[in-house]
């Protein structure tokens, strides 16, 4: 039988105030639909904004630690369900099944993270100029937080926002993806099954049109937390800057990984199939870009393309599948689309893939090649725009310099990477690299949740997302500062004295 699922507002499962519903399929076979769910209007997130609104008042108030107990609960109830809900990611989102487990476990770390964070929602204690005064200062929550989320981590990066929104002392309104909501459904239940206060977790499910743009524009809603587009992430911001709301905004990211003509070619390769191939080129920090020393460029290429024809598309759950599906018929439509501009705008090759693959076992499923592109340059579309699919462009560098310069040469400025023995270019590359992750042999691909995320230029607006110093507790506090004087007289500040 079919599956229907629901909002959930003010700790109840319901339906949208419309009636409507809407699909969600599995991408690598469209015949197999996951579940029905609410097709939301305005109402329900009024609902769910005055639900929260009216949490807010006494959330904020149940101390941190205690707060920290409940998720602590929902990140042990997320961990026995991990397998049914990492096969459950496999099927609505189609990355294969280890990643889609690893996704889980993301956010299950998350959880216990965030949880311990409620015994270290640190402030300072400062000394006062004056005599007999004391300053310190502490995190006080916004209020009610919209959290908007991407397809690509169903449960991981709802993780990155729930569990710090409410550990701050947040409440919150969810919006999950049209594309993965019975995922979002699952964590969101583990919440529900952990005892969370009524309406301090909402989740409404419905389009970014409708629903979104009402979140972004709701006079009640005191922060916004999007991960997505630029294209949003610059809407989104245009919504909350005449109200003066916080908003962190992650968006694209177009990443190049540097490889040295002193590097180990064999870990480089399999660092550039991961970063370029895992998700099927669906991650904000894909390594979409490859900039290789001219004196091994033959030598890597080769390696490269005979490791990338190895990749086996099909189905996630297939423990045989190395790749799996786009998420849409669009995103097939998109890639097509730049495999054109590479050949007649950008007169690059198509060394490997660039087609729909012609195995009938594969027909229902909107699956891509793995492909790659050489004959590049800094300036293409094919090395500029974020492609978000199977797609991976070779570049040629004459030195580190070079290299350094091609890997900044884009709007983006998330995640980077080379590949070398020399300390002093990895040193020198980790100066230079213009993004707010750098690796040093090793993916683009690999963040871990105790530290920051996120990324400058057209990729971020200055917050971060999961934990560590100047991670996403600086997005969901504000800093308040208490001057206590107990000298029994009014002290003035900056040697002030007073009618003098």
């Amino acid at each position: 039988m079919l599956q229907h699922y629901n909002n959930y507002i003010n700790g109840k499962w319901v339906s949208a105030s419309s009636g409507k519903r809407f699909k969600s399929i599995n991408p690598a076979d469209t015949r197999k639909v996951i579940g029905e769910f609410p097709a939301s209007d305005k109402k329900d997130v009024d609902n769910a904004v005055a639900a929260a609104k009216k949490a807010f008042e006494h959330w904020r108030l149940v101390p941190a630690p205690k707060r920290g107990e409940f998720l602590f609960k929902a990140a042990k109830i997320l961990e026995e369900r991990k397998e049914m809900i990492g096969d459950l990611v496999c099927k609505e989102m189609g990355k294969v099944r280890h990643e889609s487990h690893g996704d889980v476990q993301e956010a299950i770390d998350m959880g216990y993270y965030m949880a311990g964070e409620g015994r270290r929602l640190f402030g300072d204690t400062v000394h006062s100029e004056l005599p007999q005064k004391d300053i310190k200062t502490i995190r006080v929550p916004l209020g009610v937080f919209g959290l908007i989320t991407p397809w690509n981590f169903p449960t991981a990066i709802p993780a990155w926002k729930i569990f710090p929104a409410l550990i701050c002392g947040n409440t919150v309104v969810f919006k999950p993806p049209s594309y993965t909501p019975a995922s979002a459904c699952e964590l969101v239940k583990c919440f529900h099954d952990a005892g969370i206060p009524p309406g301090v977790l909402n989740m409404v499910h419905g389009s970014g049109g409708v629903v979104g743009e009402t979140i972004i524009t709701h006079p009640h809603i005191n922060g916004i937390s999007f991960t997505g587009s630029s294209t949003t992430g610059k809407r989104i911001a245009e919504a909350c800057a005449p109200r003066f709301i916080k908003h962190s905004l992650e968006m694209g990211g177009k990443n190049g990984i540097i490889i040295m003509d002193d590097a180990d070619l064999d870990l480089a390769v399999d660092g550039c199939v991961w970063a370029g191939f895992g998700t099927t080129g669906q991650r904000c920090t894909a390594g979409s870009r490859v900039i290789v020393h001219k004196k091994v460029y033959d030598a890597f290429l080769k390696k490269f393309v005979t490791a990338v024809k190895k990749l086996r598309l099909g189905n996630g759950m297939d423990k045989n599948t190395d790749v799996g599906p786009l998420i849409s018929a669009e995103s097939v439509e998109k890639v097509k689309r730049y495999m054109t501009i590479a050949r007649e705008n950008d007169k690059v090759a198509i060394l490997c893939g660039g087609k729909i693959p012609s195995d009938p076992k594969l027909k229902h499923g909107y699956f891509f090649q793995p492909t790659i592109l050489i004959n590049v340059q800094s300036h293409h579309r094919v090395a500029q725009e974020e492609i978000f699919g199977p797609v991976v462009a070779v570049l040629k560098a004459n030195d580190l310099n070079e290299a350094i310069t091609i890997a900044n040469d884009v709007q983006y400025g998330l995640s980077s990477a080379i590949f070398t023995k020399d300390l002093r270019n990895a040193h020198l590359a980790a100066r230079e690299l213009q993004t707010g992750i750098v690796y040093i042999n090793a993916s683009t691909i690999g963040a871990e949740i105790h530290t920051p995320f996120g990324g400058i230029k057209n990729t971020g607006n200055g917050h971060r997302e999961a934990g560590g110093q100047g991670g996403a507790l600086e997005t969901y506090t504000e800093i308040k500062v208490i001057n206590v004087d107990y000298s029994g007289k009014i002290q003035k500040a900056q040697g002030i004295e007073w009618g003098k």
